[in-house]
């Protein structure tokens, strides 16, 4: 379902972005990244909204909260990267366009930053405005990232379709109102399959006896994160980088400002051992991409420390987490 979901989504959203003269950047980092978000922003809310007083609760909203950006920073960069060395040989290199790249990763990690500075805020009034500045923060990302996207355009980084219109194969209308039929198709198909398989491995970790925190930052992502790293996989095989990178890098910041705000005004949001180590891991691997970044290019070699990175978390998370 998520596959299917995810193929359907990305070719409505290709001819939509063309349609409207949108560059890959507003494409990738916006509509995509937010559309493909929505499985793994579902779960925290839910979690909260249903926690009440219960801790369990709580610890699979802010695991769920902490998990989504750990594993776009690391896991996701290094299934790319891995595509792209397979397909491009060991000198291959993914080549988004610098300029909205830069600007993501520098929103997620100021973002990011001041999630983190919020663990360590003793009280709960004192943290409120920092969870107003997380969503301001997301705010002006999204006019940056719109107001780029004229001269995105006029360099020669519009949005442009491969192939026709899936739904247009079936003898339906080719024009927006059947578009935006055919994105609501694959967005239900995507988070549909995605709430299937998190209850599925849901139910197998709680048999296993693993922790909620436990089962919130390495499990649940990991399902709920599956539509972002299938849609970049897929403009990686199409060579449309700026949208492979930008769906990754886009929903990082999404999942960095406005789920953190969720979280701080939801949790009482407090730092211990598996928190800390899935903020560390993020921010280091954010970091390693803001260096990469200077490079106009991303090889696909230097991604593989991202996955190696994730590699270390789990194996950190299995040992002495909770």
């Amino acid at each position: 379902m998520i596959l299917a979901g995810s193929e359907i989504f990305t070719n409505a959203l290709e001819h939509l972005g063309e349609r409207f003269g949108l560059s890959t950047g507003v494409t990738g980092s916006i509509l995509a990244a937010v559309g493909t978000a929505l499985p793994e922003t579902v779960v925290p809310i839910v979690a909260l909204a249903t926690a009440g007083g219960n801790s369990t609760g709580q610890e699979i909203g802010v695991g769920a909260i902490l998990g989504a950006p750990l594993l776009l920073s690391t896991l996701a960069f290094f299934l790319i990267g891995l595509l792209a060395l397979l397909r491009r040989g060991p000198r291959g290199v993914i080549t988004p366009e610098p300029t909205g790249f830069a600007r993501d990763l520098r929103f997620f990690l100021a973002a990011f930053a001041l999630a983190i500075g919020a663990l360590y805020v003793p009280g709960y009034w004192p943290r409120v405005p920092i969870a107003a500045a997380l969503v301001i923060l997301y705010v002006l990302y999204l006019a940056r990232t719109i107001g780029a996207s004229r001269a995105m355009v006029a360099s020669g980084h519009g949005t442009e379709a491969a192939g026709r219109l899936y739904a247009g194969r079936v003898r339906l209308p080719e024009n927006r109102l059947v578009m935006f039929g055919q994105l609501l198709v694959g967005l239900l198909l995507i988070i549909g399959g995605a709430r299937a398989f998190v209850f599925g491995v849901t139910n197998i970790s709680v048999a296993l006896g693993l922790s909620p925190l436990f089962l919130a930052l390495a499990i649940v992502p990991f399902a709920t994160e599956m539509p972002e790293k299938l849609n970049s996989l897929l403009w990686i095989h199409r060579r449309k980088d700026t949208l492979a990178v930008g769906n990754i890098s886009g929903a990082m910041v999404f999942q960095s400002s406005l789920l953190p705000a969720i979280g701080i005004l939801g949790t009482p949001w407090r730092p211990g051992f598996d928190v800390n180590l899935a903020m560390g891991i993020t921010l280091a691997a954010g970091l390693w991409l803001l260096i990469l970044s200077r490079l106009k290019r991303l090889p696909a070699l230097a991604l593989m420390l991202n996955g190696a990175a994730y590699a270390v978390y789990f194996i950190l998370l299995f040992t002495f987490g909770r």
